[in-house]
């Protein structure tokens, strides 16, 4: 057992999560305490009532999230709101969510881990947003087609189905960037661009970043927003398992996307 102020601590010293700018409804941070004590930490992409149930199922008194309680903003406490708040409170569930501060991390980041699951080597960070980077990227050289084996073996491992792009027969990538959840846009694309970037891994995009993506002869590898953002809470909540001496489990709940 350890005090909830002492993990709260650490995760906001090590994630910076008070200095990264991010959307207005992440709150970076503790959302939600308990008495003061962690026992065990669960970890899941998002909150909701089922990454609660499951967390209370595993007698998590921790839960650790990408996308946090107010990612909605401002809403009633009612309904499904008013009852995934009182599990929470009745079970002794305490949340922490880190959006951007988890994304970039250098260590514990979805987007440096994505490319380690990928046996892709960075040399640089990528995807500005408000003044900092997001994603990251490196060179390589490997056909398309084992970049996009590599990322559809991993997005299977989470209900997730990989949409690429389409490029011709024989195509080699030589200079790669992801940025994971929803990376593809007309920012992403222009900085892949002007970055020599022709390969671009992301969670998803919007229909028309597939058009720009065909226009500017980049690839888009669509992974999954669920699947590409679940390896930062993994890593907190091992990280967190290791340093405080507690238990720690991982919540899946697949959105399918």
């Amino acid at each position: 057992m350890t005090a909830l102020t002492d993990v709260v601590s650490y995760l906001d010293t090590e994630l910076r999560s008070s200095e990264i700018p991010d959307y207005d409804g992440a709150l970076n941070g503790l959302q939600l305490a308990n008495a003061g004590a962690v026992t065990r930490v669960a970890a899941a992409v998002d909150f909701s009532a089922n990454s609660v149930a499951g967390a209370l199922k595993e007698r998590a008194d921790l839960l650790i999230v990408h996308h946090g309680m107010f990612w909605r903003g401002a809403q009633p406490v009612v309904g499904v709101a008013y009852d995934r708040l009182r599990s929470a409170l009745t079970g002794g569930l305490a949340i922490y969510a880190s959006h951007i501060p988890l994304d970039l991390h250098p260590t514990l980041g979805n987007n440096a881990l994505l490319a380690k699951e990928l046996q892709l080597t960075t040399d640089a960070a990528f995807g500005e947003f408000r003044g900092v980077h997001i994603g990251v990227t490196g060179s390589c050289e490997l056909a398309t087609d084992e970049i996009a084996a590599r990322a559809r073996r991993f997005s299977s491992l989470f209900a997730t189905t990989l949409v690429c792009t389409p490029y011709p027969a024989g195509r080699r990538s030589r200079r790669w960037a992801i940025v994971t959840g929803a990376g593809a846009n007309s920012s992403t694309i222009a900085e892949a661009k002007a970055r020599g970037v022709d390969t671009l891994i992301v969670g998803e995009g919007t229909h028309h970043s597939a058009v720009e993506a065909v226009e500017n002869g980049l690839v888009i590898l669509y992974g999954g927003h669920y699947a590409t953002e679940t390896l930062g809470v993994r890593a907190v909540a091992v990280q967190l398992a290791t340093r405080f001496g507690v238990t720690s489990v991982f919540v899946d709940v697949p959105t399918g996307l």
